[in-house]
């Protein structure tokens, strides 16, 4: 079978809650994960004009000058908050790839409103509920992010328990595993490109996603996002407007025993005749599971016989995995 459309499903039915609704919707989404690993949802009940004013107050936070950004500075290495600067992240690093930094800034927050308590506070939770930091230049932003993390939590929460469906488990399998999930709700700005890219260099290297799911909101700019097919070809994913883009990460592909692919996935440069006028902004919200949810494999996803293909890891201690390499890379290589 060749893939090379990422199907657009709208999953209103689901959340209307018939039987017939859900089990649609679960039939075609599963089998999108399987085949690709990569889709698109409507119908998942976010206003366009709230996504519009997270736009909006995003592209004037990468407006403001190094200097004000650099108040909402990333905080620690392992502190996945607040700001970081074009090229200081290479994300073909996680794979072992050696590249120069990509091509883009981001700004990122994680849980809010955490509770002062053992469980968010303690040891275990390691850097998972670090405190968000905010611009003091632009304090209308916090608000408006707040609100777009607790929606994409929500939209989040309803594609696993279509997930759950799909895999023949009770619907709500997946809630207690990701009620106090780790999220990170990331805005990259992938600026102009008057000087052209060194070689090898993209605006995102190749790279798989780690957690359950990412749900991507894109714009219709030059510089795609490109996803590899089951024969190792690069497509395109196209904008579609009022559409999320979701694909599955490392661990839900670990939790399914590979069952579903975690595809990969990269931002190509925009062409060189247009790179003055390519500027590209992204809202990527990364769902992780709580951090002491068990990852092993799931038991409708091992047939008579079968082994299970990974060993059993805390979802906090796969993200820490995967995050360490990528974030350390390149001491001493240009960046």
């Amino acid at each position: 079978l060749k893939v090379d459309t990422v199907p657009v499903i709208d999953i209103a039915p689901f959340l209307a809650g018939t039987p017939e609704g859900i089990a649609s919707v679960a039939k075609e989404l599963g089998r999108a994960c399987e085949e690709i690993g990569f889709f698109q949802i409507t119908g998942f009940g976010v206003s366009e004009e709230f996504i519009q004013e997270v736009y909006d107050v995003s592209r004037r936070f990468f407006d403001l000058s190094e200097e004000l950004k650099a108040t909402a500075a990333q905080p620690a290495p392992d502190q996945v908050r607040g700001w970081t600067a074009v090229g200081a992240e290479g994300l073909s690093y996680s794979l072992d790839e050696v590249a120069p930094g990509d091509l883009k800034e981001k700004m990122d927050m994680g849980p809010f409103n955490v509770p002062e308590d053992d469980y968010h506070r303690g040891a275990a939770a390691g850097p998972h509920f670090a405190p968000n930091v905010w611009p003091q230049a632009l304090p209308e932003m916090r608000g408006l992010w707040e609100r777009y993390f607790a929606e994409m939590s929500e939209v989040s929460r309803q594609v696993m328990r279509i997930f759950a469906v799909a895999l023949d488990l009770q619907i709500d399998f997946f809630e207690d595993k990701i009620n106090e999930h780790i999220s990170m709700f990331r805005v990259v700005n992938y600026p102009d490109q008057p000087t052209p890219p060194l070689p090898g260099q993209l605006r995102a290297g190749a790279h798989t996603d780690y957690g359950s799911l990412t749900l991507l909101r894109q714009e219709q700019r030059p510089g795609s996002l490109q996803v590899m097919t089951k024969s190792g070809e690069w497509f395109d994913v196209p904008t579609i407007k009022g559409a999320l883009v979701v694909n599955i990460g490392d661990l839900m592909a670990e939790w399914t025993n590979d069952r579903w692919v975690s595809t990969l996935h990269r931002v190509i440069n925009p062409p060189r005749d247009i790179a003055n006028d390519s500027r590209r902004i992204s809202l990527v919200f990364f769902h992780q599971p709580n951090y002491d949810a068990m990852i092993s494999c799931l038991p409708t996803c091992l047939a008579a016989g079968e082994e299970p293909r990974h060993a059993p890891m805390s979802s906090g201690e796969h993200l820490f995995s995967k995050f360490v390499k990528q974030s350390t890379f390149g001491q001493g290589v240009n960046k």
